[in-house]
């Protein structure tokens, strides 16, 4: 069996567990809780250096950073698929997946946000303020590169989830619940209101996670 080592907020392990969900496969959750520092023990360090979630553990082997894992996964079950066939439109899926993971998601994570309140004393509205604008600033940025590609189907590419629904739909829960208002992205809402009528999506959302309600 699968083990995802998981955090029930954390975006990134969001995205991995929507993936294992869409193509359903038999996995187990185990909890890392990052507010009481879980990830920092030597036990876990020890598979992860880096310290951080999530983590697979696959026949003994340890894979760390979600979207090396989403690949893995689409290479071991390559159905459904989260990377379509084409090469031009595998890389442009690929280049969603990576403006929320590598661009947006970084800037507002809980290790930025504990550093800007700790270190550098910012209080809950200028953090609020942070978070808002890097939040529109990448949005603005995704809607119209999806308004660019056209695809006109449910999801960021079709008709079907794809690696870059993946990454975007725990970004779009994150603003949600930080107030964000995205009335100026109609594309994303209509993704975010199509993805969260699927089971894997509702089935993977940080409230229906074994820790949600110990953390």
């Amino acid at each position: 069996m699968l083990k995802l080592y998981s955090y029930y907020r954390s975006s990134a392990a969001f995205r991995v567990r929507i993936a294992l969900e869409l193509k359903a496969l038999n996995w187990e959750s185990i909890p890392v809780n990052l507010r009481l520092g879980d990830q920092k023990l030597t036990s876990f360090k020890q598979n992860n250096p880096q310290g951080l979630i999530p983590l697979l553990e696959t026949n003994g082997h340890f894979i760390a950073q979600s979207l090396a894992i989403i690949e893995y996964l689409e290479e071991l079950h390559p159905e459904p698929q989260l990377l379509p066939s084409g090469i031009t439109e595998r890389a442009q899926v690929r280049g969603v997946a990576y403006q929320v993971a590598m661009e947006i998601h970084p800037l507002n994570n809980l290790r930025v946000l504990k550093y800007l309140e700790d270190e550098l004393d910012l209080d809950e509205d200028k953090k609020t303020c942070w978070y808002h604008h890097w939040i529109a600033e990448g949005f603005k940025a995704v809607e119209k590169t999806l308004k660019n590609y056209g695809s006109g189907g449910q999801f960021s590419f079709g008709d079907s989830p794809s690696m870059a629904d993946v990454c975007l739909i725990p970004q779009v829960y994150n603003g949600l619940r930080f107030k964000c208002d995205l009335s100026a992205y109609p594309i994303i809402q209509s993704i975010w209101d199509n993805c969260m009528k699927l089971e894997a999506f509702k089935t993977a959302a940080p409230e229906n996670q074994l820790d949600a309600s110990t953390s």
